[in-house]
């Protein structure tokens, strides 16, 4: 791996040099745009939208559109000149449960390494502390010209930081929660099912759906045919039936295995 960011993690008193990873990467299926005539790629260029100019990458930059629909044309270096306290320093702000942080909030994770040999037995420190304690760490992290929230977790013992979205980034549901009344019977089913249906191993689960395009496009390129599609399952009419159904089901593949 390639380090992406180069920082300093201050907790307390203690500075541990660091450098971020990427711990992701997109894994989905090689589809392009394609002119569908001759199967030509489908380039996307930069035009603007005023003249219909065509322009390469250093003849743009970034803009803030004003209320008063001026745009105020920003270069690379300007938003270099300010000072966010986080640029390099990622201070740990305090401590808190693993339950205190809503999953909703969770973006991109980073994984995080010592950069310096000295920093090696304060990183160590920090990861045994936060598995000892079940805690997060919550601090401020500058990437990419943007300040954001992060949050640093043990991973059998390497240092993770995930950025959150700012709590205001949470679109507002509005009102989906279902009105419909649910009896204490069906209740018990459902629970006796998420009972019986457990223990999923989710390092063997993998993309089925890749897997299935990448058969197509090989029939397809050997002239063949994509098969008919199954009926979508129609919706039960009978919940109860269903949820007993189910149970017994999920009965019959435990058994089984």
């Amino acid at each position: 791996m390639r380090s992406i960011w180069q920082v300093t993690i201050a907790f307390g008193m203690v500075a541990l040099p660091a450098d971020l990873y990427a711990a992701t990467e997109e894994q989905g299926p090689g589809l392009h745009l394609v002119h569908a005539a001759d199967g030509a790629r489908v380039r996307h260029k930069r035009v603007c939208e005023i003249d219909g100019q065509q322009l390469s990458a250093h003849e743009t930059a970034r803009g803030w559109q004003m209320p008063d629909g001026r745009t105020v044309i920003l270069t690379d270096a300007d938003p270099d000149a300010l000072p966010p306290p986080t640029k390099r320093t990622v201070e740990v702000l305090g401590f808190i449960g693993a339950d205190d942080v809503d999953p909703l909030l969770y973006a991109r994770p980073y994984w995080i390494g010592a950069s310096t040999p000295a920093a090696q037995r304060p990183y160590a420190l920090l990861v045994e502390a936060l598995s000892r304690t079940g805690r997060l760490g919550v601090a401020m992290l500058t990437l990419r010209s943007r300040e954001r929230l992060a949050v640093l977790r043990p991973r059998n013992g390497i240092l993770v930081c995930q950025t959150p979205r700012w709590p205001e980034e949470i679109r507002d549901p509005g009102d989906l929660a279902s009105p419909a009344p649910t009896t204490e019977h069906e209740l018990e089913l459902a629970e006796l099912l998420i009972s019986e249906v457990t223990g999923v191993e989710v390092e063997d689960l993998h993309d089925e759906y890749a897997a299935a395009l990448d058969a197509l496009v090989g029939t397809l390129a050997a002239g063949g045919h994509a098969a008919v599609p199954p009926p979508e399952p129609a919706l039960p009419e009978d919940l109860m039936a269903a949820l007993e159904a189910s149970v017994q089901r999920a009965r019959q593949t435990r058994n089984a295995t």
